[in-house]
Order: structure tokens, then C-alpha cells, then sequence
């Protein structure tokens, strides 16, 4: 079997690191990218992995010409991973439509981007797999995480909506949702902090930094399994073999616990309401 060719945003560390390292691994190829390439994925330099410099940011025209640029170098590409990403911590009083927008740039519009100009290419073979690498935080708000949960949100109907439109191509999409692991996703350098200007939220804000220090370093997913699970599921093999290709599906037991809770609490709602909601219909006639 000819090896698979990944494209893989957000190199730099994480997930998307891992990522190169582990498809090199099984003998495929991989395209690693990352905005800055020169310097922040200069570790990869050496590997195997073909690099380029690819800020998912930039204008739909710009990213096209990317993924073009992408194609050439091994001629196809079998699996996309979004990755890309970052946090912009704020409480939604503070945050200004230009953080938010900054947060949506990246997070959300650049991975549609990336994959609205690699579908001609998979839509012209007849096959392909696009993965979102999505958040617990899809499915659960918290305080100062505004920005990044509705960009996670975002992508949860995204992503959705993408699955029913591609099938029929061949195509098939799936969105992962992590819990804590242990990445830079955490750290300072990957968290963008601006003052705010709103003296009822010093203290909020400062307990916000120093619950983001306590839990960098000490989450309790491993993103090395994270990733061998993710590859697993994505190539159909290893713990995913002969198990069917997931719509969405979240990573780590604190991620469970999201998604699982979510369920059971909207179950339960949607039993309490249910004649208060059922109400609303148009009263059939007799």
C-alpha cells in the first residue's frame, strides 16, 4: 500500500508536533506547516517532513495558494488535520470585537479556509479524510474562554454540516475532542492576555492566570496517546480497526465527563419541559 500524504496546520508543538513525528513514524508523509516556519519549525528540520510556511490567518486567496503550493510537493494529499490554534482569555464583558475576531481568524475561518481549498483536490479523486481537532470545550463554557469556546462551537456545527456535504464525494470529516492534555495549549506563549479596563473584573482576571498556571504542566491527558489514538481512527487502524468511522469523538475521561454530562443534563431538561416546549406547535385542527 502507497504510503498516505498528511497535511498537518500547527506544527510547532502539541498535538500538531506529535503529529508529524508519529505519521513519519508509520511511513507516511506529512506536510508539516506552521506560520513562522523558519524558526518555530526549525526542531522538524531533518525529520523527513517536507515543510512550509502557512499562516491559516491570512486571506482565503493567500491560503488557496498555499494548499496549491502544498499539493506540488508530493502531488496529493490523503489526510488533512486543522490544528492550528490558541487561546484568547478574556470574560466576554472585556473582550472587544477585535479579540474576538482575531480568536475567530485563526480558530475557526482559517481551518475553513485550509479545507475549502484542499475539497477540488479530494472531490477530484474521490476520496479523502479531514480531521478538526475540536475542544471539550465544544460542548461547555467557562469562565474567560469566551472566545475560544465559540470558536470551538463554531466548529462543532462546522463540521457537521461538512460531513453531510462531502460523503456523497467520498469524503469523510470528523471533528476530535480533547479534554486537558499536556501541550503549550496552556502556557502563556499560546494564551494572548490584554489589561482590561473594567475594575470589577481585577480579581477575576488575576484568579483566571493562576488557575491557567496551576493547570498547565499537570493535565491529566498524554498527547502522545492522544495523537496514536487520533492516527488509529483516521488510517482505520490499530484500536480503531473494524470500529466505524466517528462523526465526532471527545479524547481523555475529563472530556468524557463533558460530553457525557452535557447529554444527561439536556436529556433531563428536555423531560422537564417537554409540555412547556411541545406548546409552542401551530394547534392542529379537529
Amino acid at each position: 500500500m502507497a504510503p498516505l500524504v498528511w497535511l498537518v496546520t500547527g506544527c510547532s508543538s502539541g498535538f500538531g508536533e506529535q503529529f508529524v513525528y508519529q505519521i513519519l513514524a508509520r511511513g507516511d508523509k506529512v506536510i508539516a506547516t506552521g506560520r513562522n516556519a523558519a524558526t518555530k519549525l526549525k526542531h522538524l528540520e531533518g525529520t523527513g517532513a517536507a515543510i512550509l510556511d502557512l499562516d491559516i490567518s491570512i486571506s482565503p486567496e493567500k491560503v488557496a495558494l498555499k494548499v496549491d503550493e502544498a499539493l506540488k510537493i508530493y502531488g496529493s494529499i490523503d489526510i488533512l488535520v486543522n490544528n492550528a490554534g490558541y487561546i484568547e482569555s478574556s470574560a466576554i464583558e472585556e473582550l472587544t470585537p477585535e479579540r474576538l475576531l482575531r480568536s475567530f481568524n485563526t480558530n475557526v475561518f482559517g481551518h475553513v479556509n485550509v479545507t475549502r481549498a484542499l475539497l477540488p483536490h479530494m472531490r477530484e479523486k474521490k476520496s479523502g479524510t479531514i480531521a478538526f481537532i475540536g475542544s471539550q470545550a465544544g460542548w461547555k463554557g467557562d469562565p474567560s474562554a469566551g472566545a475560544y469556546v465559540s470558536g470551538k462551537f463554531a466548529l462543532e456545527g462546522i463540521v457537521e454540516c461538512l460531513q453531510k456535504e462531502v460523503s456523497m464525494f467520498g469524503i469523510q470529516a470528523t471533528i476530535f475532542e480533547p479534554g486537558f492534555f499536556r501541550t503549550q495549549a496552556l502556557s502563556q506563549q499560546n494564551i494572548r492576555h490584554e489589561p482590561g479596563n473594567i475594575s470589577a473584573y481585577e480579581e477575576f482576571n488575576k484568579a483566571v492566570m493562576q488557575y491557567e498556571t496551576a493547570v498547565y504542566g499537570n493535565e491529566p491527558g498524554d498527547p502522545v496517546k492522544a495523537v496514536s489514538r487520533m492516527i488509529d481512527v483516521l488510517t482505520g487502524t490499530g484500536m480503531a480497526a473494524g470500529k466505524p468511522f466517528p462523526p465526532r469523538l471527545p479524547l481523555g475521561t475529563d472530556g468524557l465527563k463533558v460530553m457525557r454530562d452535557k447529554c444527561q443534563d439536556t436529556l433531563k431538561l428536555l423531560n422537564e419541559w417537554e409540555d412547556f416546549i411541545s406548546s409552542t406547535d401551530v394547534t392542529k385542527e379537529e
